[in-house]
């Protein structure tokens, strides 16, 4: 839509108020043309001094019957403020001034006349100004429309980046859970086989095969840093591996891994799915820092909790140096406080190691 400059609708705003009071032309003394002139004249300080323009047009609605001037000056000032005692004042301010006898002695005076003039006045008066509020109001509706759509968008962008942040530490997670595991394993089973075996072709591939996993792990130690960094916190997306999957977990870990208790058949897959890989990151860490020893995975349940505690023995012989960044503890405790439990790991008195998954039933 096109949109007059404002200057151009200001002037066509006083030409049309000088029209008004010279086609009235009851009086043409000079005097009274002087005051309708700056009546006129004060519409174009309308938008900037809004009340300056009324009162200037109150003298021209006093001594001339024109009806151009106050009007646009009411409208203006209705549209600019939202004082709405100084609007009923210039509402009752314009109806006296243009429905008072003026001069004074006028010989045809007559009180009835004079309230029946002060309504019309009154009626006519407040039309600008109920047009101006109006004006006013839509204006404030759209740029509150505007606030609405604007903080719409941030509210997806937000969204958006929270549903991105989660992927990433999903991904993180699965990384370390499931890759990093793999590998881990791969690198000690290489560091076995380069001790045992007495081909020198096959030493020096299992010592390749070990330096590669290293590296490997290194490489995904600092993708998991870096996708945790741009992740934060966040929750499963994904199905994960259930309970049915722990006999096959402990049967590829590599280690002795005894399992005792069972848990009740009605736990949630959230619930399944955090012991799994709180055992898996348990047997992980046996294997790379208790080379030799035992692993006792306990499943256990009570009236108001379940988890499961895994306790490895003493290490037999020296482990073999992995990169390790401590994630997955990080982890698994945050895993548990999504679910309203806890995580507690530390060292035991036979130079042993123990993990303790609690979560409430």
């Amino acid at each position: 839509m096109t949109r007059f400059p404002p200057w151009l609708i200001d002037l066509v705003l006083v030409a049309v108020a000088v029209a008004d009071v010279l086609v009235d032309g009851e009086d043409t003394s000079p005097g009274k043309l002087a005051v309708g002139g700056i009546a006129c004249a004060a519409l174009l300080l309308r938008r900037r001094h809004p009340l300056a323009a009324f009162v200037l047009t109150l003298p021209g609605s006093l001594l001339l019957a024109n009806l151009a001037a106050p009007a646009i000056a009411l409208y203006t000032l209705a549209e600019h403020t939202r004082n709405r005692t100084l609007l009923v004042a210039a509402i009752l301010a314009t109806s006296v001034a243009a429905s008072a006898p003026w001069p004074s002695d006028q010989t045809d005076y007559r009180p009835p006349d004079t309230l029946v003039a002060f309504a019309y006045s009154l009626a006519w008066a407040g039309a600008p100004v109920l047009l101006g509020q109006l004006m006013q109001t839509r204006r404030d509706l759209s740029a509150r429309l505007v606030e609405i759509e604007e903080a719409r968008d941030h509210e997806r962008q937000l969204h958006a980046q929270a549903v991105l942040a989660r992927e990433r530490a999903q991904i993180g997670r699965e990384m370390h859970d499931v890759v990093a595991h793999q590998v881990s394993l791969i690198a000690v089973r290489a560091g076995a086989l380069q001790v045992a075996a007495t081909d020198p072709d096959a030493v020096d591939a299992a010592r390749i095969i070990r330096r590669l996993s290293v590296d490997t792990l290194d490489e995904l130690r600092h993708m998991v840093t870096l996708l945790r960094a741009a992740g934060g916190q966040g929750t499963e997306l994904t199905p994960q591996p259930t309970l049915a999957d722990l006999r096959k977990l402990l049967d590829s870990s590599g280690i002795e891994v005894e399992l005792r208790g069972e848990l009740p058949d009605e736990l949630g897959a959230p619930g399944q799915r955090t012991i799994y890989r709180t055992v898996q990151e348990a047997l992980t860490n046996v294997r790379k820092h208790a080379p030799g020893a035992t692993a006792l995975v306990h499943l256990w349940h009570d009236s108001d909790h379940y988890g499961v505690t895994v306790t490895n023995t003493e290490p037999t012989r020296p482990a073999v140096s992995l990169p390790s960044s401590r994630h997955g503890l990080v982890g698994l405790a945050e895993r548990a406080e999504l679910l309203g439990g806890s995580f507690e790991s530390g060292p035991t008195a036979d130079h042993g190691y123990r993990a303790v998954l609690r979560l409430p039933r």
